[in-house]
């Protein structure tokens, strides 16, 4: 059988008991390794589990899916994925050359090839993005479309996301923002000539986040937002370091939060006023913060 089994968000102890007992007992043990980052290193899970683990990088989990399949209609082979095997977790990886499918979608492609050779499946859910950023103290039920955010180019910014904010700012919705990640990346150049050398990791902060969504609103100019509106910020949610700030997007832009992984929630216009007494205690400036609560956000649940 193929085990998809979550990791959760921070460290090795997040995973399930019921994970933690397939994985002692599986013939092969594989860790997702480009959707998503766990905030330790491999080393610590091999140590946790008694057992090594096999990284499962880009290429091997899109193009060497019969590698990872080989002998699980006969033993249990393990596909860790941080977060939820079918959320985003936390974010999607996108490049300019290749937009790939959320985490979601890469794992829902593994099992339907399970599926196409008869092997039987099992998903052992955990914690992930989509349920952890209730930790800002916004109501999950209050939240519209996710929507991710890329690293800009000189030549290249894409703005799709801007048009599902506005339909979550026109309902009064929060939007959560999933920040890019780039791991095992090829420069143009090295990718044209075949060479397999890679770009060092890079995580977007929730500074680059705000200033790129300002910077898409500057272009756009359909005042879906602007500097004055109201985010929060959150770095490694689940950890034990983790982070939140709240404040306006022009605040956010220089907010320095530390190590990734990091998340920004826009708030939305129906905002709960339970909700901003929550998040008003991480305000950059309080006195800000309420200036700009009150030009225009608040509603009765």
């Amino acid at each position: 059988m193929l085990h998809l089994i979550g990791l959760g968000l921070a460290d090795e102890t997040d995973i399930t008991v019921r994970g933690l007992e397939i994985v002692k007992r599986a013939e092969r043990v594989y860790l997702e390794a480009y959707t998503s980052i766990l905030l330790v290193d491999k080393s610590k899970l091999e140590a946790f589990y008694g057992r090594p683990v096999i990284e499962a990088d880009r290429e091997l989990v899109e193009t060497g899916s019969d590698d990872i399949l080989a002998g699980a209609d006969k033993a249990d082979i393990v596909f860790l994925v941080v977060g939820d095997p079918f959320g985003y977790d936390p974010t999607p990886t996108i490049s300019k050359s290749q937009t790939n499918p959320t985490s979601a979608t890469t794992h829902t492609d593994l099992v339907l090839r399970a599926r196409e050779l008869g092997i039987e499946t099992n998903n052992v859910p955990n914690a992930s993005i989509m349920s952890g950023i209730g930790c800002t103290g916004l109501q999950l039920y209050n939240f519209g479309q996710t929507v991710s955010m890329v690293f800009f180019l000189d030549n290249w910014k894409p703005s799709s996301y801007y048009d599902r904010v506005r339909e979550n700012v026109q309902i009064g919705l929060h939007t959560l923002v999933l920040l890019d990640i780039k791991v095992k990346e090829q420069s143009i150049e090295n990718m044209a000539r075949g060479r397999r050398i890679y770009e060092p990791p890079r995580y977007m902060t929730v500074a680059q986040c705000a200033s790129q969504m300002l910077e898409t609103e500057e272009e756009r100019k359909e005042g879906v937002y602007g500097p004055d509106s109201l985010a929060v910020g959150a770095a490694r949610v689940g950890a034990a370091n983790q982070k939140l700030v709240s404040g306006t997007l022009q605040e956010l832009s220089t907010v320095e939060m530390g190590a990734p992984l990091h998340s920004l929630v826009l708030l939305g216009r129906r905002t709960h006023d339970l909700e901003r007494d929550y998040i008003r205690e991480y305000a950059v400036n309080k006195e800000t913060f309420d200036a700009s609560y009150a030009k225009g956000y608040g509603a009765s649940l």
